[in-house]
């Protein structure tokens, strides 16, 4: 976890800039939509761009020469492909000079079935295709499936398979209630996770006092959609 020097709303518009992964994972975008909004956050100072990763070819070129780096999103959203497919896909898009770190999902259909060994096992596999590139790697547990046993659990899965970052949400789970990265459900990370994990929280940040009090809380990134990304940084006044 980051331990902020200062609060949030005496930060300038480039350090908050800095916690954000600007996403740009809607399946239905044109090439035309995703090539604007990469663009839109290199020009913002984005610490990432999230994307699908069929469109590293796209937006590597977009990204190149820039403090903005790719986040290529794999197995997204489900997380429920084989652990040889996840490995395939963190090799693919980790061998990228732009991307600066690779998100997974985690199976939690797993978690939910009390089968943590394997989750763990999945994680660790993942960790390790990241790592082989020197690409840190971020596991989506995604929070609003699972119960709050079941998230500290997970929480242990992610640092136990060696990965970088436990994360929240896709954004895109359907059929629960949709508290993405409520204050209250970070919190849960930071007490499981302490010092051994960083921390991305992601989904429903939409207003600058949530991106603010998620900041002073000590998180290390969040995840925000295009929408909301003006909206947290203050440019939409």
């Amino acid at each position: 976890m980051k331990h902020p020097t200062k609060k949030a709303a005496s930060m300038t518009t480039a350090e908050l800039a800095a916690y954000i992964d600007y996403s740009v994972l809607k399946p239905e975008f044109s090439e035309e939509e995703i090539t604007a909004l990469t663009k839109d956050g290199v020009r913002l100072g984005c610490a990432t761009v999230c994307i699908n990763p069929g469109y590293m070819d796209l937006c590597e070129p977009l990204v190149r020469g820039t403090s903005t780096m790719l986040c290529p999103v794999t197995d997204f959203p489900f997380g429920t492909s084989s652990t040889e497919s996840k490995v395939r896909q963190i090799e693919l898009v980790a061998r990228y000079d732009s991307v600066k770190e690779v998100d997974v999902v985690a199976n939690f259909g797993l978690f939910r079935s009390g089968r943590y060994d394997e989750a763990t096992a999945d994680i660790r596999a993942c960790a390790e295709a990241a790592h082989k590139y020197g690409r840190e790697i971020k596991v989506i547990i995604e929070t609003d499936a699972l119960s709050e046993e079941q998230i500290r659990r997970a929480c242990r899965c992610v640092v136990e398979g060696g990965a970088d970052f436990v994360k929240t949400s896709t954004g895109f789970l359907t059929g629960h209630d949709t508290r993405g990265a409520a204050p209250e459900i970070v919190a849960i990370l930071m007490e499981e996770v302490g010092e051994t994990c960083k921390i991305k929280g992601s989904g429903c940040i939409r207003t600058r006092e949530h991106f603010f009090k998620l900041i002073d809380m000590g998180i290390d990134r969040m995840g925000i959609g295009y929408k909301s990304v003006p909206v947290v940084l203050g440019l939409d006044r």
